[in-house]
């Protein structure tokens, strides 16, 4: 496996913080019924591994418009 330089660790570690930043935002702002599983190990999720953010914009977010009741 290659090594990466400097420049693009640099840009792999910013891109983290910055999808882990918006990761938190977006879990602080959305209601219990909005989220899959518990807010407090999503935090932890986040916060763990590099990554992990991606987990939550995958897997934790409820998408209302699948979720939503249809109207009959």
């Amino acid at each position: 496996m290659k090594k990466l330089s400097r420049p693009q660790l640099s840009v792999l570690v910013v891109a983290e913080i910055v999808l882990a930043v918006f990761a938190w935002r977006d879990l602080s702002r959305r209601s219990d019924e909005q989220i899959r599983g518990n807010r407090k190990v999503w935090r932890v999720i986040i916060t763990v591994n590099p990554g992990n953010s991606m987990l939550y914009w995958l897997l934790g977010r409820r998408n209302h418009s699948v979720d939503a009741v249809q109207p009959e």
